[in-house]
């Protein structure tokens, strides 16, 4: 019994996000009313992150060991904000409709130069906004797509931002297939939405629709959350997926943005619709 409860464990654990036990956070930061609507998080350093929440154009820089917020920007007026993404010096805000706002050197003492970009990007509700250093670009996802066509429902894509053009590369850069997703559920026993007809055997029901998107440091994989349904997949930057859990909705009631800490910890932020909102923090375990 005891060794079909540790291999039980590595298992929960190898799926729930590879490197990271989803069922035991190492630290919950209980954020201000401030963060009631916290959409997105980027890492700055080893105790520091950036925020932007979906009403205000501000960014909120929050210190970790503090647990407070030590500097607010101000880069527009209000609007629905959802994503942040840091690249050195610069801080880039995604818009819902597929805008991204960079603001100059945010160290700088007085206001940063700020610099907005009509990128249109296929799809509606851009929500996910990370930095891919190896190909010097942004990557965007849209949480919906927005074609009607019934072929498309089973693919999603994202799209790349070139950083060094300020250009939208053309086409998709990462797609991914539900169809191949939702098979590796069933066949892994994951617990994801379900369709079926009473009476009949229910499938999967896999609509990933992403909120949050960010690469990690060390393994350079690509982890997704799509929010309303509280999955975090897990993908090599070709779409390939190689792993799927389904999010506790005790520890993520509402979960809206991801970053990685350079020593490879993992944070989730939680909006505060029912409750107090919370970024939970998972220590990377090396295999």
């Amino acid at each position: 019994m005891t060794t079909f409860l540790i291999w039980l464990a590595a298992t929960v654990q190898m799926i729930a996000g590879g490197a990271y036990n989803l069922n035991s956070p190492d630290k919950v930061y209980k954020l201000p009313p401030s963060f009631h609507e916290i959409s997105g998080i980027t890492a700055i350093d080893a105790s520091t992150i950036a925020c932007v929440q979906d009403e205000h154009g501000l960014v909120f820089i929050y210190d970790l060991d503090k647990n407070s917020i030590i500097r607010q920007i101000p880069f527009g007026g209000d609007g629905d904000y959802e994503g942040v993404a840091r690249v050195n010096k610069a801080i880039y805000i995604l818009r819902s409709d597929e805008v991204l706002i960079e603001l100059g050197d945010y160290t700088s003492s007085g206001s940063p130069v700020v610099n907005v970009y009509e990128t249109r990007i296929p799809g509606k509700d851009a929500e996910g906004l990370c930095y891919d250093p190896k190909n010097n670009r942004l990557l965007v996802a849209p949480k919906e797509i927005s074609s009607d066509n019934p072929a498309a429902q089973s693919t999603r894509h994202i799209y790349g931002f070139n950083l060094a053009s300020k250009t939208l590369i053309k086409g998709s850069v990462i797609d991914f297939d539900i169809k191949e997703i939702e098979e590796y559920a069933l066949k892994n026993n994951i617990k994801v939405p379900m369709k079926g007809k009473k009476g009949e055997k229910k499938v999967p029901d896999i609509n990933m629709k992403i909120s949050a998107i960010g690469i990690h440091p060390a393994s350079y994989k690509l982890y997704a959350i799509s929010g309303p349904e509280r999955l975090l997949f897990v993908f090599d930057m070709k779409g390939n997926l190689e792993s799927l859990a389904r999010l506790d909705k005790d520890i993520f009631p509402q979960p809206e943005g991801i970053t990685f800490m350079p020593n490879g910890d993992m944070l989730i932020s939680n909006e505060g619709a029912k409750g107090i909102p919370t970024i939970v923090r998972f220590s990377y375990r090396q295999r």
